[in-house]
């Protein structure tokens, strides 16, 4: 795991407060330059739970979730769904119980670290996402289930729940509106695939993170068989903004880059000058986030990138002209994912990248199902022996097949359909240096072994 400094190195903002605004930076208009968190007076100095104040007894949940929907917030945990969508899909009405909001703050995808820039220095944002979407969802009470190796984040959220609770904007009658809504800070205990929301779910519950049959939905029966909506610390961020400025508003930040409606946070890692975010509008081209990184580092060129974490597809330079959102990328074989963008030297090895990945997605298999429990660790052994120069004839094949077998629709969840994707990528744009590592009696011995590059 990266050491704390690392990490708080690449949540690094790499915009001035002069070049962001209210009207165009929703997300991190209001950061301090020094990186420290905003408390609650600051946050109200600068327009905060103005939103509440205006939305809560003044417009219906189904107000709130027409707004979502007509300003098209899609999921920023990777998914892309809609918000507003997902929301009108909740259980409500009479003799239905009132249920639960649970934020996504498991932010373990390889290559990501926007939520923590968030959570860390903009809490306030998040718990007042919180209380307008528990408010659309009739939800009783709210959940943030945080990373637990954010140690960082908890305090901060911590402190921001006590310091709303002591004002009076969470408890008991909020705003004077009459709506009640409480949120408790739950810690992980560091699995990958709790960022599933039914095994996110089962873990809160206190038991094995698992996840569940679909249907019934968490919208139908989700924490302790009630209505539940989770939705990711970036997505719950934008809904402030949402519902104080409008739909069109939030529709045209994104401007004719994207039909996708705000901005995004976006990121780069890996071998790049300046590793960090940016809020800019989505659908911003790979090439803009790329070169405000800086570009590559001196004597570095670029062989392929992931565009939102380890479970995307490897794209190649030739697609950074294309705009960063869900449908583009999505019709290149590649998802968006979290918007954070990993890039990969030409001196690095796909095979021995790829066997990183792997076996951390191996490791965090919750084994519920055989094609992801048993297809996942011989993925591995394969791509352990390519590495070495070791493979035998047909072991392409045999992973080509492999990520046919964990693809969607062959598992119980997404998890072995998000470590196919870029298996199945790497086969189709490196099959050359694969081949490279299959053992043949008649190589000449001076032949150079395969690169294994520092990955």
């Amino acid at each position: 795991m990266a050491s704390n400094a690392s990490l708080r190195y690449r949540c690094q903002l790499w915009q001035t407060a002069r070049e962001r605004q209210p009207e165009t930076h929703p997300l991190t208009w209001r950061l301090r330059e020094d990186n420290t968190r905003i408390d609650l007076d600051d946050y109200l100095a600068k327009d905060g739970y103005a939103a509440v104040r205006e939305t809560l007894g003044q417009q219906s949940p189904q107000d709130v979730i027409e707004t979502m929907k007509t300003a098209n917030v899609r999921g920023r945990g990777g998914g892309g769904f809609s918000a507003g969508m997902k929301w009108s899909l909740t259980m409500q009405g009479e003799g239905i119980p009132r249920g639960y909001l649970v934020c996504n703050a498991d932010e373990m995808e390889p290559g990501t670290f926007k939520d923590r820039l968030l959570l860390e220095q903009q809490p306030h944002l998040l718990i007042e996402g919180m209380i307008l979407g528990a408010y659309a969802n009739n939800s009783a009470y709210g959940y943030i289930f945080l990373r637990g190796e954010y140690v960082e984040a908890a305090r901060s959220i911590d402190k921001a729940l006590a310091e709303a609770r002591e004002a009076g904007w969470l408890g008991t009658d909020i705003a004077g509106s009459g709506f009640d809504f409480d949120i408790a800070l739950h810690t992980g205990a560091g699995r990958y695939i709790c960022g599933e929301e039914t095994a996110l779910i089962s873990s809160l519950e206190g038991g094995r993170a698992n996840p569940r049959t679909k249907p019934p939905f968490p919208g139908q029966s989700g924490a302790w068989g009630k209505p539940t909506v989770v939705n990711n610390v970036e997505t719950l961020c934008n809904v402030p903004g949402v519902m104080r400025h409008g739909a069109d508003w939030y529709q045209g930040l994104s401007g004719e880059r994207s039909d996708d409606g705000g901005t995004k946070l976006y990121g780069v890692s890996g071998q790049v000058e300046r590793a960090g975010l940016w809020e800019l509008p989505i659908g911003t081209p790979g090439q803009e986030i790329l070169e405000r990184a800086g570009g590559m580092r001196a004597g570095k060129s670029l062989k392929a990138w992931l565009p939102g974490g380890g479970s995307t597809g490897f794209l190649l330079p030739e697609h950074l002209e294309l705009p960063l959102d869900f449908d583009t990328i999505g019709k290149q074989g590649s998802r968006l994912g979290t918007g954070l963008l990993t890039v990969v030297t030409e001196e690095q090895s796909i095979v021995s990248l790829l066997r990183n990945l792997e076996s951390f997605f191996a490791r965090e298999s919750c084994g519920w199902c055989t094609p992801c429990r048993d297809g996942l660790p011989w993925t591995v052994k394969i791509l352990e022996s390519l590495e070495r120069g070791e493979g035998e004839v047909g072991d392409l094949e045999l992973l080509q097949e492999l990520a046919g077998d964990l693809g969607p629709g062959k598992t119980f969840c997404a998890h072995a359909p998000g470590a196919s994707m870029p298996l199945s990528s790497a086969l189709k744009h490196f099959r050359d240096e694969f081949e490279r590592g299959v053992s043949h009696p008649s190589r000449a011995a001076h032949e150079d072994p395969i690169p294994v590059g520092n990955v």
